[in-house]
């Protein structure tokens, strides 16, 4: 593991009081190293977070489906609406996930603890979620329109191959760059909520851990994609499980990757980055 470095030089701003008070960013935390192994026993810390309290989970879970929906329902804004609160519930659900690994209760209310805190700086992840996946989209759609035109210059046989190619080049290109975003957005919701990260320093730690510790990543990708198989099987009634199951699983990856070895306080009780020299 690395040891902590800063990564940012001092700077002075005003206190809340507007005395003028000279202020000095704490350093943001580094992260570390993990092997495929360790995707095991964050999906064993999941589950077991998930059993010490799935009555609640469960409701969480159903509150969070319910809001998702409704927001996507919104006429003319609701593709944008949903994207933009995902990164706000899933912050709410590792507070919760937090607040069991410091031994306190539960609660459903925990799951707006996103809102109640840092609401800002995770609507600004839940942003460039948004523009992330429409500049894939668009670059894709690019990429892919580019080989069709040209294959329609070009005709017959060798043209309808060109532009056969062309989807499958924007195919993969909409795929590498979707997954680079789902490595930004990863740990981002952890950083903010519970380390007090900023939004964009949190995006391109999550993104540096990822590929740092590509092949971990990876492989918990592939249980992941699996798990949501299984749990879509009974009617989708296993993902009732299976989203508070990954809520606990992201909160053992961040302590992984970002805390080891070391107590977290509570969300509540986190200092913000930036806070007054002696």
């Amino acid at each position: 593991m690395n040891e902590p470095h800063s990564t940012h030089s001092a700077h002075h701003s005003a206190d809340p009081a507007g005395h003028g008070a000279p202020h000095r960013r704490h350093p943001l935390p580094p992260p570390g190293d993990v092997t495929p192994a360790d995707t095991l026993k964050w999906i064993v810390a999941g589950w077991k977070t998930f059993t010490a309290s799935p009555g609640i989970w469960v409701v969480q879970t159903l509150v969070l489906i319910v809001a998702l929906s409704a927001l996507g329902l919104v006429p003319f804004l609701g593709w944008a609406l949903a994207p933009l609160a995902f990164p706000v519930l899933v912050a709410g659900m590792l507070s919760g996930a937090h607040a069991l690994a410091q031994g306190e209760p539960l609660r459903v209310d925990h799951l707006f603890d996103g809102i109640r805190r840092h609401a800002g700086n995770l609507l600004m992840i839940g942003g460039f979620h948004l523009l992330g996946a429409l500049l894939a989209a668009l670059i894709a759609a690019a990429v892919g329109s580019s080989a069709a035109l040209t294959g329609m210059l070009v005709g017959a046989f060798a043209g309808m191959s060109l532009a056969a190619g062309g989807v499958m080049l924007a195919v993969a290109v909409f795929t590498v760059l979707w997954v680079l975003l789902l490595m930004a957005l990863w740990f981002a919701p952890a950083l903010v909520m519970l380390q007090g990260v900023s939004p964009l320093d949190a995006m391109k730690l999550s993104a540096r851990a990822c590929l740092a510790n590509l092949t971990s990543f990876i492989v918990l990708g592939f249980i992941l994609y699996v798990l949501v198989w299984i749990a879509m099987l009974p009617a989708g009634l296993g993902m009732l499980a299976l989203v508070p199951v990954l809520a606990g699983a992201l909160h053992a990856a961040w302590k992984d990757t970002f805390a080891p070895d070391r107590p977290q306080p509570a969300p509540a009780l986190l200092a913000p980055i930036d806070t007054a020299d002696e």
